[in-house]
């Protein structure tokens, strides 16, 4: 068990969604955050409540689609002397069409927002990393980065290639630890900024996540997972038996994946 009471987490994707709980639930530890996300309304947003459990806040605007804006977040963390003891990988997008009728364009922009942008924001830490004694990761992939799901393709992909890389780097540094957050269907905004195969958004919120888990409660055990060092935890409701039917099951998985509705 480690205690976060006076760690700082760089939390990415910390605008809404499972990344601004995860904030709110960090401070609630008196945890000191560095937020990033798009959005500046709603990072100064999620700054001031957390700012009400007396930690330390501070924020920038990052578009993780683009490498040079990463760039800046990394300058500017960096010249604030923040030292980062937890990095929260939340940022993503998810997808809303068949991987045929997607253009490439897309597949490209959901890896990179997925998947490269983490892998290019651990890398310029390298030398904090290797310097320190102790660095926990916690990285949020998915239920769909089990299996493969419809309407997902890329989205599956990014989330399997999460899982790939930072559980092998979990096992190469000693002094690191990756805790993997597997959430399930969690209420919260994704499905309307999901990209559509054109690029354009998808704009409506998905009946299954519209009941899905409280996004506070996914936060709180989110957190607990990883102060417990979990290296995987499962969070959601009924839906996670999906993996388990993966798993063990998979001629029963592939029977039953096509009856469950993608939205």
């Amino acid at each position: 068990m480690i205690d976060l009471n006076n760690k700082n987490a760089l939390v990415t994707g910390a605008s809404s969604g499972i990344g601004a709980a995860t904030a709110r639930r960090l401070a609630k530890e008196k945890c000191n955050l560095f937020l990033t996300g798009l959005g500046e309304t709603q990072l100064q947003e999620t700054k001031g409540i957390c700012e009400k459990e007396g930690v330390k806040v501070l924020y920038k605007e990052c578009d993780f689609a683009d490498f040079n804006s990463i760039d800046e977040l990394v300058k500017a963390i960096k010249t604030s002397d923040f030292k980062i003891d937890l990095f929260v990988l939340n940022a993503g997008i998810s997808q809303r069409d068949r991987g045929l009728d997607t253009d490439f364009a897309i597949d490209k922009k959901i890896m990179q927002v997925n998947y490269w942008s983490s892998v290019y924001l651990i890398k310029q830490f390298k030398a904090e990393i290797l310097a320190s004694d102790h660095v926990n990761i916690s990285v949020t992939t998915s239920l769909a980065g089990l299996f493969g799901f419809p309407l997902r393709t890329s989205y599956c992909a990014s989330k399997h290639a999460l899982f790939g890389f930072f559980e092998s780097l979990d096992l190469e540094y000693p002094n690191i630890h990756v805790t993997f957050l597997i959430p399930g269907r969690i209420n919260t905004p994704i499905s309307r900024s999901a990209l559509m195969g054109n690029g354009e958004k998808y704009a409506k919120m998905d009946a299954g996540q519209e009941k899905g888990l409280d996004v506070d409660k996914a936060a709180k055990r989110a957190v607990r997972a990883i102060k417990k060092q979990r290296h995987r935890k499962l969070i959601g409701k009924g839906e996670l038996l999906m993996a388990y039917i993966n798993r063990y099951i998979p001629w029963l998985y592939y029977k039953i994946a096509n009856k469950i509705s993608p939205t």
